[in-house]
């Protein structure tokens, strides 16, 4: 990825239509709300009779879900909605079509940061960032969520994956660093063609000026970031933010002593893994053993 490469203004902003289309799906949600509560059911109940984990009813409820027409359909016969839930499909597929949102309505404001930052800082403790993916171990993590995603949806989030990555191209590119915790390297999601592919890649990524790559070994007895994933952004001429994401659950992260404390349990975790020469020198011994 080294080399020139787009700026943040000459990224493309989502389509018009996208704010209709988050609306038109928070509507919904609020519809399927309204009438699981009026059958005294709670988002559990709901899933079960529907076969759908509660943490989908509550991303569907919250319009954070794109709300599929099997499910529209189911829930309208399961609830009585008489039609109402139903009727929606058509509306939901042309919102769908017009907005071609790039990434989901939750992710786009920390999208569009990551396009403009100046720093970025990333602690990954399950598999390789987004930003550092091949495009078969991109398919590989698409493929094997659950629920099972649609062919159609894997592949479009596999490309805007991709495009994220421009972010690396420019010139000057950020100021990055990654800390992978050690069984991420080990991990052979995809298959170990995949994942030796993968392992190339850090490697060639790694080795970018712009780019500092540190691996986190297992053995170490003591771990200041147990918390879990997070990211650090600083667009240009804005203050430092971050980003969680856990079980689906998204934050982006702006009030200032948050920022700092994650900052700090950073900077702590850098300190502990192995340098930058030290991490290529095991991703290499890795892949030597595939």
């Amino acid at each position: 990825m080294a080399g020139t490469g787009g700026s943040a203004e000459e990224r493309p902003e989502p389509a018009e239509g996208a704010d209709e289309a988050v609306d038109l799906f928070r509507a919904i949600g609020r519809q399927v709300k309204l009438l699981r509560e009026r059958a005294g059911w709670t988002q559990k109940d709901l899933g079960d009779r529907l076969g759908y984990g509660e943490e989908q009813i509550s991303s569907v409820e919250r319009g954070r879900r794109t709300p599929q027409p099997e499910f529209l359909d189911a829930a309208d016969d399961l609830l009585g909605a008489g039609g109402l839930l139903k009727i929606a499909k058509e509306d939901v597929g042309r919102a769908r079509a017009k907005s071609r949102v790039k990434h989901p309505a939750w992710f786009r404001d920390f999208a569009r940061l990551e396009g403009e930052a100046v720093e970025l800082h990333d602690y990954s403790n399950q598999i390789v960032p987004g930003l550092l993916q091949t495009e078969d171990y991109a398919r590989a993590i698409f493929s094997m969520r659950q629920p099972l995603l649609d062919e159609e949806t894997i592949e479009r989030r596999v490309r805007d994956r991709l495009a994220r990555q421009v972010v690396l191209d420019r010139w000057p590119g950020p100021t990055a660093s990654f800390v992978l915790e050690e069984v991420i390297l080990h991990r052979p999601i995809g298959g170990r063609g995949v994942q030796a592919a993968q392992l190339k890649q850090l490697l060639r990524l790694g080795r970018l000026r712009t780019v500092e790559l540190q691996v986190m070994p297992t053995d170490r007895e003591e771990h200041p970031n147990a918390s879990g994933a997070s990211v650090l952004l600083t667009p240009k001429g804005r203050s430092q933010v971050a980003y969680a994401e856990v079980q689906g659950h998204s934050q982006l992260i702006v009030d200032p002593e948050k920022v700092r404390l994650i900052a700090c349990r950073y900077g702590i975790l850098r300190a502990q893994a192995l340098t930058p020469r030290e991490s290529l020198a095991m991703i290499e011994k890795v892949l030597g053993e595939l």
